[in-house]
């Protein structure tokens, strides 16, 4: 991912959202497209146009804070943008090279015996712990019996964007899926944005690309998310619909991953949904344990 054409595109494809009308301009003569021109996007932001068309040609080192905020004010971009571009303007001037945790690589880690212990002791609703790439890397009994059909996937550790545009079974396991396929590109390409040399993040996107039409579309959009919490639909192969809230918590311990935890309304259907697929869960893993994923 070329950093200079990262930033570039994610400016030209917000700038191209923003009618005159919204940006409160008068809208006179023929335009060639319906987004803003460069000179608007300068003039709203106070810098001279000159300047902004360095900024969105990728040059982003050494831009102040405060032109940064005035140029999303201009775009009208929303807390996740911001977040996007604050990073890609961190990394254009090597500022968050110190700021940036050191990674272990993704092999070497394994889940503490205290943090399975955790993950364990939560048994109303799936709960898992994820990195930036969307692999799973440790899971209670019941995110083992949600996310059943992983395994069909044939990757280890599983990968929630490899099954949400690989796996057929997504379409069916996800009632949202256009929803979901949508967060999913979101998501990783705010982490592209946060940490451009993750390499597992690299190749998994060149792989998705290559392989889905659907992801590549989507990646193309430039469209970024901040995913901290929510509710998703779902249709269990085992238990049918569920209607699940989720909740994700940062981990000190383990800067780059996340605990997360999904839960139902409580006296819902989806409730006495989760309370059978803990059961099946537990036939199954009873009848043939089931070793937790490794990453690598």
């Amino acid at each position: 991912m070329d950093h200079r054409e990262e930033i570039r595109e994610f400016l030209v494809s917000r700038r191209a959202k923003i009618t005159p009308q919204q940006a409160g301009l008068p809208v006179g003569g023929k335009r060639r497209v319906p987004g803003l021109r460069r000179s608007e996007v300068a003039a709203l932001a106070d810098v001279s146009v000159e300047y902004y068309a360095k900024v969105e040609r990728g040059n982003l080192a050494g831009v102040s804070p405060g032109v940064l905020e005035a140029i999303a004010r201009a775009l009208q971009l929303d807390d996740a943008e911001r977040a996007h571009l604050l990073h890609l303007a961190q990394v254009a001037g090597g500022s968050d090279t110190l700021a940036r945790p050191r990674r272990r690589a993704a092999r070497q880690w394994t889940a503490h015996p205290s943090l399975q212990w955790t993950l364990d002791a939560v048994t109303a609703g799936p709960a898992f712990v994820g990195n930036s790439r969307m692999d799973l890397l440790a899971m209670n009994q019941l995110a083992r019996a949600f996310y059943c059909d992983l395994a069909t996937v044939g990757q280890r550790p599983p990968n929630l964007a490899r099954y949400a545009f690989l796996d057929p079974a997504a379409q069916r396991f996800y009632a949202d899926w256009e929803q979901i396929a949508d967060q999913t590109v979101a998501i990783l390409r705010i982490q592209a944005g946060r940490d451009p040399y993750d390499r597992g993040l690299h190749d998994l996107v060149g792989e998705l690309s290559t392989r889905s039409d659907a992801f590549r579309t989507r990646w193309a959009g430039h469209n970024v998310r901040l995913h901290g919490t929510g509710a998703k639909r779902y249709h269990h192969p085992v238990v049918g619909d569920l209607t699940l809230s989720w909740e994700g918590l940062e981990m000190i311990a383990a800067p780059g991953l996340a605990l997360t935890i999904y839960t139902a309304e409580p006296g819902s259907p989806s409730e006495e949904g989760l309370r059978l697929l803990s059961s099946w869960g537990a036939t199954q893993e009873t009848a043939s344990p089931t070793p937790p994923p490794t990453a690598g």
